[in-house]
């Protein structure tokens, strides 16, 4: 097969210029304070760069734990990650690549084309039926390019009812929709802009598994760092003298909280947000991506096979597994939700979701199909501190919305975090380099 799960849509080409060393500034901030809103990898990066810098930083975190949506359970025996599950494009370029190199994590090259997909039956497909997908998903590409270059307002779904109206209703031609568009975008076809989409950039390479765990990057960031844990903020009051947190008073802030807070309204801005900046946080869209971990006693798949598909309905339900005995000696199913059905299984109880994941394997694999011995689930979308888990081009917005988040607003609030980078949207390292952009803005400035 030729399809992969990130690189294969990267239709378009933009630059992004950021220092990715990250430890050098216009000029060094000796003198002054820095509070920091949020301990994810955008805000940890801002942190340790202006602390690096001379700056005297505070950061405030509402959770119980730093890293955001950097988060490893190893209960399982092997690390199920909440959030961020692989580095995407791990060339000498990418700054997560560099911080996986730092602490000497052990990695694991993952392989998008180790895949088998069982149809509606639960029947696995044969080889005309790979090479026909793959004839899909080419004419597809080529298609959606060229709505791309139209500046096509429309959704991918609303483009697709034009060019290729019998994807919609060929099981075949939904799988890989949801399995590569959704998984990889974070949303449903209905909602992502068919011109925006693919306009984004991506780094060379096969993507990454941490085997030891995603959060052993934080090390380096949070180091010698002031973070006071459990301190939600509620109002981010900034002018002309200085800036005001939690009664906290400094020179700058930082704001890198993920963009649902900010579509939340929990935090209050005095005085309010730019109004095109507001519209930004209002028309990027904010989507989830489902996951449930399941450990069985003994295999009862292939061992050997990286990924299952499942062709599933509704759509995303539950249509792609990562298989964990590729990279532990652990009997573990990864199953996730994508697109219009992840916002669904989030609100499940984890029974519920346990049940019915449960049932799609069973349509693959029957009677084999033994009782989980352990489970974990992910919510992001009902959690406070998120409400869902990252950034994506919504239908009838532009590039220009992400950038307007990279300008200082009133020279003393500096926002971060994914959805603040349209070339690397919904990935860490584009979280780690807009917090390290912030702080060389502000020393800019000082």
């Amino acid at each position: 097969m030729t399809i992969t799960k990130r690189n294969a849509l990267k239709l378009g080409i933009a630059s992004f210029l950021v220092n990715l060393a990250g430890n050098t500034a216009a000029k060094e901030t000796v003198g002054t304070k820095v509070i920091v809103v949020g301990a994810g990898i955008a805000g940890l990066a801002a942190a340790q760069q202006l602390q690096s810098q001379g700056a005297t930083v505070i950061v405030l975190e509402a959770g119980d734990y730093i890293g955001g949506r950097i988060r490893t359970d190893m209960s399982l025996g092997a690390p199920f990650e909440f959030g961020a599950g692989w580095i995407h494009g791990p060339d000498e370029k990418n700054p997560i690549k560099r911080l996986a190199d730092r602490v000497g994590a052990n990695t694991f090259v993952t392989n998008d084309d180790s895949l088998e997909v069982f149809d509606t039956q639960g029947q696995p497909l044969k080889g005309e039926d790979y090479d026909r997908m793959d004839r899909m998903y080419d004419r597809l590409q080529r298609k959606l390019y060229l709505r791309g270059r139209r500046r096509d307002k429309r959704s991918i779904y609303e483009a697709i009812t034009e060019i290729e109206p019998e994807l919609l209703n060929d099981p075949l031609g939904r799988w890989m929709l949801s399995a590569y568009i959704e998984f990889d975008i974070g949303a449903g076809i209905e909602d992502i802009s068919a011109a925006n989409a693919f306009s984004d950039t991506s780094f060379d390479g096969d993507d990454v598994i941490f085997t030891d765990g995603y959060d052993a990057i934080l090390a380096p960031l949070s180091d010698g760092i002031d973070v006071r844990l459990n301190s939600t903020v509620f109002q981010i009051s900034y002018g002309k003298d200085g800036v005001e947190v939690n009664g906290i008073e400094a020179d700058y802030v930082v704001c890198a909280v993920p963009l649902g807070v900010l579509k939340a309204g929990t935090i209050a801005f005095d005085p309010a947000l730019p109004s095109a900046v507001q519209d930004a946080v209002n028309e990027i869209g904010f989507g989830t991506v489902t996951k449930i971990a399941l450990k069985f006693d003994k295999p009862f798949w292939n061992v050997e096979t990286q990924y299952f598909g499942v062709m599933t309905e509704p759509k995303g339900r539950w249509n792609y597994w990562l298989n964990y005995r590729k990279f532990s000696n652990e009997n573990v199913l990864l199953g996730l939700s994508f697109g219009q059905y992840a916002p669904v299984a989030d609100k499940m109880s984890q029974d519920d979701m346990t049940k019915d994941a449960m049932e799609v394997l069973q349509s693959v694999w029957g009677e084999a199909v033994t009782a989980p011995n352990a489970v974990l689930t992910t919510h992001w979308s009902q959690h406070p501190n998120f409400k869902g888990a990252y950034s994506y081009p919504q239908a009838g917005g532009s590039i220009a919305q992400y950038e307007r988040f990279e300008k200082p607003i009133g020279n003393r609030l500096f926002m971060a975090g994914e959805h603040t980078v349209f070339n690397y949207h919904s990935t860490t390292h584009g979280a780690l380099m807009s917090g390290r952009r912030a702080a060389k803005a502000i020393a800019s400035l000082w």
